[in-house]
């Protein structure tokens, strides 16, 4: 089958286009930016690239469109497969009807954490030799790759470790598991003709409720509008299912109070079934307990207490599909994180660059808060981009200042078309912070401040114009 795909350089739409191609499908896609890394990988799977979106990339018609939920009424190719009756699907739902109602499936839902949790979880199965596929918001580093179908496994009559839940047997035969699939469930909506969240789509087995919080202004009134659509999540997991519920987060209670129909585990720091217990207070040392039994101490790369929980998510949740709890925490020892959460990009003249994809005041709170205390007194400054469509709005605007707590300066890309006055940020940062109109203002801001032994973070869910790198490149320049 001869696919397109509309939006194919976005993350997840560029996964979906590499598991076709893995399926055996022909596939081509459109963008209006075409550029690395997403083009360098797709094209490198033999996909061909179009760049903007033009009727006369539907022609001659492909078989079936797939459409991202970044294009709506009003663009030429949307038009164009209307007028012309194309057969056309949302990503999601291709992917829930064409590949996952063939797999075991495990999904991360939540507002924060979401690919960092979906990576550990594909690891740990993998360290399992469970061979799972997987489709995240990111490139994982222990896979390289942001998506893969994953291999089904044999099992014989009577069972053996690592099998799922609600799997039996009825003669002596072996027979053949479906492959394990672990993908990062997102509450965003599907696409221009589909307005219920994409996660709707993907028919778990095994779901994480990872924390929930008001999100995506853009698309959503209220958190009570969220929690309604985390609620129909919750309503396709299976009895024979399971649900990974965050014990310390109220909305997700709330959520469940409005019915639960699958088993439940819940997970926190020292609460709930799934317990952690720091050893080490930036979080890369901990104890891990079910039920008041302790299971091993975890000792891995990554630090903060957002991140330990992220990491009892995808124990219990692997615990759930059958992989042993001493295996699971075995695996967070190699673990290395995605691309973009507190990637260390550069260690230049004793000052060491990190590049964080944040988009909400929480997730930089909890992302500062944990390389706090890691450092220690070390000075932290921070690079903020206000980018996402929330932040653009002005939703967040005014917990942004209490979120940057741990920072000792921070500089604030106020680009012009910023739609809310960002000198209130300023103001609340008592005397903390400052504000650039320019990435390249912002960059001379840093080199200005930044000296031997600071952390300079880079905050945002974009490109940034590639800032991080860039001030990097000056360092070594010694351009000041």
């Amino acid at each position: 089958m001869r696919l397109h795909i509309l939006g194919i350089c976005g993350t997840f739409m560029g996964g979906i286009a590499a598991l076709a191609r893995e399926l055996g499908h022909e596939v081509e896609g459109s963008d209006a930016n075409v550029y690395p890394p997403m083009s360098t990988q797709l094209e490198h799977l033999g996909i061909r690239l179009l760049q903007g979106y033009r009727a006369e990339h539907l022609q001659p018609a492909p078989d079936l469109v797939i459409v991202g939920n970044a294009l709506s009424r009003g663009n030429p190719a949307i038009e164009h497969l209307l007028d012309a009756r194309l057969p056309y699907v949302s990503g999601p739902q291709w992917l829930g009807d064409t590949l996952l109602v063939h797999r075991h499936v495990l999904a991360v839902a939540g507002t924060h954490g979401k690919t960092t949790t979906t990576s550990i979880l594909a690891w740990i199965l993998d360290a399992a030799g469970r061979e799972p596929g997987f489709l995240v918001g990111g490139v994982p580093a222990n896979f390289g790759v942001s998506a893969r179908l994953g291999r089904s496994r044999h099992r014989a009559a009577g069972g053996e470790a690592g099998t799922p839940t609600g799997d039996h047997f009825r003669d002596g035969y072996a027979r053949q598991l479906p492959a394990d699939f672990v993908i990062e469930a997102d509450e965003y909506d599907t696409a221009f003709f589909d307005k219920r969240s994409k996660f709707v789509h993907y028919h778990p087995s095994i779901a994480i409720l990872n924390n929930l919080e008001y999100d995506h202004a853009d698309i959503f009134p209220d958190v009570a509008a969220i929690q309604r659509q985390f609620h129909h999540l919750v309503r396709t997991v299976p009895g024979n299912g399971r649900l990974i519920v965050n014990a310390e987060d109220e909305h997700l209670a709330e959520v469940l109070a409005m019915g639960c129909w699958s088993p439940l585990d819940t997970f926190g720091i020292e609460v709930g079934d799934w317990r952690a217990r720091l050893i080490v207070a930036d979080g890369s040392r901990f104890i891990v307990s079910h039920h008041g039994q302790n299971l091993g101490e975890a000792q891995w790369q990554l630090n903060g207490r957002h991140n330990v929980m992220n990491a009892l998510a995808a124990i219990a949740a692997a615990h759930a599909a059958g992989v042993d709890a001493s295996v699971a925490i075995a695996a967070l020892a190699q673990f290395a994180n995605v691309a973009r959460r507190m990637e260390l990009v550069a260690d230049t003249q004793g000052i060491r660059i990190h590049d964080d994809f944040a988009h909400h005041p929480t997730a930089i709170a909890t992302t500062l808060a944990g390389l706090r205390a890691k450092v220690g007194s070390a000075r932290i400054l921070v690079a903020m981009e206000p980018r996402s469509n929330s932040m653009r709005m002005g939703a967040h605007a005014l917990e942004l200042a209490p979120s940057l707590r741990d920072a000792d300066a921070v500089v604030l890309l106020a680009r012009p078309e910023l739609a809310w006055d960002a000198s209130g940020i300023v103001a609340a940062l008592d005397g903390r912070g400052t504000t650039a109109s320019t990435v390249d203002a912002l960059i001379t801001a840093l080199l200005q401040q930044a000296r031997a032994g600071d952390h300079v973070v880079f905050m945002s869910n974009g490109g940034f114009e590639n800032a991080p790198r860039r001030f990097a490149a000056a360092l070594a320049s010694g351009g000041r």
